[in-house]
């Protein structure tokens, strides 16, 4: 006999014990939070879709790796503010297998995962000009890279990207960057949470509009090669990673160790300038700080402020890994595939139930499976939904904290791990069931 679902009471109860007025505008954190006060109250474990910890295996070639360089005494120094020169050398080489584009060693530099060095280019784009004091998210996206312009005191504008996909999303771009107070753009490809991905015609728009109207290009590539639908797995032999980097020299590409190498609680990831704007002088950073570089700034001004490099050893472990996925020897990418066989299972389940899914298309095709997915449920919105689904012992986000205008609910497949996970999954969904019926019905 099942404790759950819980009574609106002792939900209610629990927002208010930690401060929330309304659970659909909850972060990610704090929806996991309260699900832990849930678990408290019944006793059971909830089905957790509601964060993005990786659920597949480390390979012992990063562990080694990082092993060796603690060994060697490498905790005891601090790291070059720059990287270390085996991890900037195969992560260029890396780069080139999986994405076909060429970066030079120079312009890599590790960062303290991808929120790091995001946090510090978002910094470093609205201090370039004057003029220029927006930073556009292309939403729905990464709820906490919305968050980061916000601490930071900084202009920021976003929209929902699935309203201009194709050749709209031209003029929309038009529209936006011709106000000539966007310093830069972000976004993520494949999309957290809709897992859209961009065509190549979408990329050679931004890139286009990019260029012409001098914006940066952030792009976040956490989820790099992980669009199941084609086969990425082989370096140096198309298809490759779809980039913007292919149609403008204004691009920084973050790529993080989180998710494609499962190496999430290190923190490690790398930010990739491109090589003539790692170069390009600016003289309002020449007149701030007596560095006119992009990226002598970005990695002696401003990572150097925030964190002052990244784990010494962790950096010897992504070098490890980098260099064994360009080599051949470790297919990161198959391994990832899990991750595709869970979300397709798990459709199901929710379909099921009476669950649509509310990002279906990347333009002319169906929604591909992988790390994410959007649900929906006709009549309810994020609010209700979200609350009857944590009452039913099921914890997720609501796609308005995403960016997004729609209705529903961000699923995560990561910790659907064992068979009982989708059991109690099903189970779930028909309490859920069960209780629209008895409160809305």
């Amino acid at each position: 006999m099942s404790n759950y679902p819980i009574s609106l009471m002792e939900f209610s109860d629990v927002l208010r014990k930690m401060d929330i007025s309304d659970i659909s505008v909850a972060s990610i954190r704090q929806c996991q939070a309260v699900g832990q006060e849930i678990e408290g109250i019944t006793g059971e474990p909830l089905v957790h879709l509601e964060m993005g910890i990786p659920g597949i295996n480390l390979h012992d070639i990063g562990v080694k790796a990082q092993e060796k360089a603690l060994e060697m005494g490498k905790a005891k120094t601090y790291p070059p503010i720059g990287g270390i020169k085996p991890l900037k050398q195969n992560a260029s080489r890396f780069i080139k297998a999986f994405v076909d584009v060429d970066i030079s060693p120079e312009g890599i530099i590790p960062t303290v995962g991808s929120m790091n060095a995001s946090f510090n280019l978002v910094l470093e784009c609205s201090q370039l000009d004057p003029r220029k004091d927006t930073i556009l998210y292309l939403c729905p996206g990464f709820s906490a890279h919305g968050r980061q312009p916000d601490v930071l005191g900084i202009r920021n504008y976003t929209f929902d990207v699935y309203q201009y996909r194709g050749k709209k999303l031209r003029e929309k771009l038009e529209q936006e960057f011709s106000t000539g107070r966007i310093a830069a753009l972000l976004y993520s490809n494949p999309n957290n949470p809709a897992w859209i991905c961009f065509t190549d015609e979408e990329l050679r728009i931004i890139g286009e509009m990019a260029t012409k109207y001098d914006v940066i290009v952030l792009e976040d590539m956490a989820y790099m090669c992980m669009d199941f639908r084609y086969d990425m797995s082989k370096p140096f032999e198309p298809p490759f990673q779809p980039t913007v980097a292919k149609y403008t020299d204004n691009y920084v590409i973050m790529i993080s160790a989180s998710k494609i190498f499962s190496y999430a609680g290190e923190r490690i990831a790398i930010a990739c300038i491109s090589d003539k704007l790692y170069h390009r002088d600016y003289p309002e950073l020449r007149r701030r700080y007596g560095l006119g570089s992009f990226g002598d700034n970005y990695m002696l001004t401003y990572c150097y402020v925030c964190s002052s490099g990244c784990s010494h050893s962790a950096q010897f472990a992504i070098s490890a890994m980098f260099k064994a996925a360009a080599d051949g020897t470790y297919d990161f990418v198959s391994e990832l595939r899990e991750y595709g066989r869970r979300a397709h299972r798990s459709k199901e389940i929710f379909e099921k139930h009476g669950f649509h899914l509310v990002y279906d298309k990347d333009i002319d095709q169906s929604i591909g499976d992988g790390f994410f997915y959007t649900m929906g449920h006709e009549g309810l919105d994020n609010n209700a939904l979200l609350t009857m689904l944590m009452r039913c012992g099921i914890n997720a986000i609501a796609l308005n904290t995403t960016g997004s205008g729609l209705q529903g609910i961000r699923v995560c497949v990561s910790q659907m791990v064992e068979e009982e996970d989708f059991v109690r999954l099903d189970e779930r969904l028909g309490l859920f069931e069960k209780l629209i019926k008895d409160e809305i019905c």
